[in-house]
């Protein structure tokens, strides 16, 4: 029986590291990139991040590179949807929605009682 076998994810992320770096300069660049060496960068990205394990290394290298990060983020949107996206962002903007309806419903209830005489 002749059993496939996938290589044992890298848990070396030197590589990994260089491109993420080089990623976020190309994305601050003062001077403008060329297309095609922003497509290698980010092609040699995603073929490190198809090999790289997860875990605790790679979580500190996504939080220091924020554009390999979303890279990424959307490389793994159909298994975990945007799960390296802030919370903190998403929670204040739910919270300030909640505030904004219930301050419109307050203004609206006395306008409501009126109408009702």
């Amino acid at each position: 029986m002749n059993a496939t076998q996938s290589p044992a994810p890298k848990t070396d992320l030197a590589v990994t590291h260089v491109l993420a770096q080089l990623l976020e300069r190309l994305e601050h660049s003062p001077v403008p990139v060329g297309a095609e060496q922003y497509r290698s960068v980010v092609t040699h990205l995603v073929d490190e991040f198809r090999d790289v394990a997860p875990g605790d290394g790679l979580g500190k290298l996504l939080d220091a590179y924020p554009a390999a990060a979303e890279v990424y983020e959307n490389l793994n949107y159909q298994h975990a949807g945007l799960c390296r996206s802030g919370l903190d962002a998403s929670l204040a903007a739910e919270l300030a929605a909640k505030d904004a309806i219930q301050r419109i419903m307050r203004r609206a209830a006395p306008d409501a009682a009126h109408g009702q005489g």
